[in-house]
């Protein structure tokens, strides 16, 4: 069995695979003053639940864009499993060449969603992770990973108008009818959703019109993923196919081939 740890600015996901598919997740808030004997007593619990036994893992990979919470859940994992485990980055083998100016500036969950996309299309493509803020990766049809879009995301943009104004409440995020809004909330849901919206689908035509322009062969399909995802990809065309376990997916098969190659 895999365990997959993915440490995001909101959320840190905990994920096991069986060789066949994803069987048990759990999903706590990230807390960065949490220390690694408090992680590990969620983490104990979690494995209670499912029936499980932290010595059953034979790998365990992890994936942070918390560097403060990075080493208290690598510590906490290596003493439940008794295994360290495989830190992402772009100095393990992925199977990509980095052509950006700053490797070590990647993020782990790039790097993963990048792997796991070059994986399911073989080819050109573009990875979409709506997360606190939503990434666009574009990959090669030479599995080169050849940079990223970074734009708020759709919960942050709400929370950020709905905090620097007196008079603005936070929104559910709903796709409304009206781009006219006749009321605060409908005015704020055209706003914010009708306007995220089309941020969402003008980087992903300005990123795949650059890539086939520097002779990038199409067709180049896109992956949504993210927690958000599910929610925004029904709301446009421009998406191919929208995949909760793409990052964990793409960490799997990084830890696989590390492991393989080791």
């Amino acid at each position: 069995m895999l365990l997959a740890v993915d440490i995001g600015n909101t959320n840190i996901v905990f994920a096991v695979h069986d060789e066949d598919s994803w069987h048990h997740h759990w999903r706590v808030q990230t807390v960065k003053e949490k220390m690694p004997d408090e992680y590990g007593l969620l983490f104990h619990a979690f494995l209670r639940e499912a029936g499980l036994e932290a010595v059953e893992f034979d790998h365990v990979v992890l994936s942070s864009v918390v560097p403060p919470v990075t080493w208290k859940i690598e510590r906490m994992l290596e003493k439940q499993t008794g295994r360290a485990p495989l830190l992402v980055s772009h100095q393990i083998k992925t199977g990509l060449t980095f052509r950006v100016k700053n490797p070590s500036e990647v993020g782990a969950d790039l790097i993963a969603d990048a792997v796991a996309a070059y994986a399911r299309f073989r080819g050109a493509c573009i990875s979409v992770d709506f997360g606190t803020a939503t990434t666009f990766v574009a990959i090669s049809d030479q599995a080169e990973f050849l940079g990223v879009a970074i734009a708020p995301g759709a919960n942050l943009m709400a929370a950020s108008l709905a905090g620097g104004t007196s008079q603005l409440p936070q929104i559910a995020l709903e796709l409304p009818e009206l781009a006219i809004g006749t009321d605060t909330i409908s005015a704020l849901s055209a706003g914010i959703m009708l306007g995220y919206l089309g941020l969402v689908e003008r980087l992903i035509s300005r990123i795949r019109a650059e890539m086939l322009q520097h002779g990038i062969p199409g067709p180049i399909p896109v992956i949504a993923t993210g927690g958000l995802g599910q929610f925004i990809a029904p709301m446009t065309t421009c998406f191919d196919v929208y995949d909760p376990w793409h990052t964990l997916n793409g960490m799997r098969l990084i830890a696989l081939q590390n492991a393989a190659d080791g």
